[in-house]
């Protein structure tokens, strides 16, 4: 009998997040978004941000390029974008359930390969590969020799994504490759930097709107539901949180904390978008 696979945290949060951020906030991304100085920092405008770091994303995408391969295209909005532009796009998603409501959005418009990066195969080669907030789940030098792979040759990488930086701590928020570590590992590649362009600044607010939303919101319902448990089913609510005490204590923690705020993401961490020419 084929065992059962296990449905992973990551795949659990981004269903939620999915779900909430489309139907509340009416979002079509799960990217942090880009806060030009002329966009009040408001929850209401979260969506408003995505549409312009879709702007700020698609303005740096090099002429010439036809094919594109998304990789990591969660919903499939920014791959729906680009085939609007006329563009030729495929896409790459390793969950069940985006990779679902991909097929949603571009129909029978592109190809998306069910898979994760690293084990997909093609005979096929494009003009540009690109990682929205999706490099940082990949191994660094798979992702490298995957991509040097499949670029046609003068193709580009394009990648914009959280990196961390150089410091002896940890922030709270975890993710992102080491910056220094990937300038490192890209040198031994056969690519060339076109661009290289900080944007933490204008990232950094969405961290304190969802550390707000998870505060203010997320825990007093997660407390309320803990309340009712509690009152209702005490013996078997005494054992679940004595069997899960250490879990349910990072979790808290982890996003009820309050202290996953913008200011130590800027500390500790470097929002880039960097492209890349492959050489002939």
């Amino acid at each position: 009998m084929k065992q059962k696979k296990k449905v992973s945290s990551r795949e659990v949060g981004l269903k939620i997040g999915w779900l909430c951020g489309e139907y509340f906030l009416k979002m079509e991304h799960l990217h942090y978004g880009y806060w030009p100085d002329d966009l009040d920092v408001d929850i209401t405008h979260l969506r408003l941000a995505q549409e312009e770091y879709v702007k700020f994303l698609t303005s740096h995408i090099p002429e010439g390029v036809k094919t594109i391969l998304d990789v990591g295209c969660g919903a499939g909005r920014v791959a729906r974008k680009l085939i609007s532009m006329g563009y030729q796009v495929e896409c790459v998603s390793p969950s069940p359930y985006l990779t679902e409501q991909a097929r949603q959005s571009v129909g029978d418009q592109c190809r998306i390969f069910n898979c994760k990066y690293q084990h997909m195969e093609t005979d096929k080669r494009y003009d540009l590969i690109m990682f929205v907030e999706s490099f940082q789940y990949i191994s660094l030098l798979k992702a490298l020799k995957q991509t040097a792979r499949f670029l046609n040759p003068g193709g580009h990488m394009l990648i914009c994504d959280v990196f961390k930086k150089d410091m002896k701590e940890e922030g709270k928020q975890k993710g992102g490759h080491l910056l220094s570590s990937f300038f490192t590992h890209v040198e031994a590649c056969p690519f060339k930097l076109i661009e290289d362009i900080d944007i933490t600044e204008q990232t950094a607010p969405t961290v304190d709107l969802l550390n707000d939303a998870l505060v203010n919101v997320g825990k007093p319902v997660m407390d309320s539901i803990n309340e009712f448990l509690a009152d209702r089913y005490p013996t078997i609510h005494k054992l679940v949180t004595w069997k899960f005490r250490d879990d349910l204590d990072k979790i808290d923690k982890k996003y009820f904390g309050g202290k996953r705020a913008a200011e130590q993401f800027k500390q500790f961490k470097s929002y880039r978008l960097l492209l890349y020419r492959k050489d002939s």
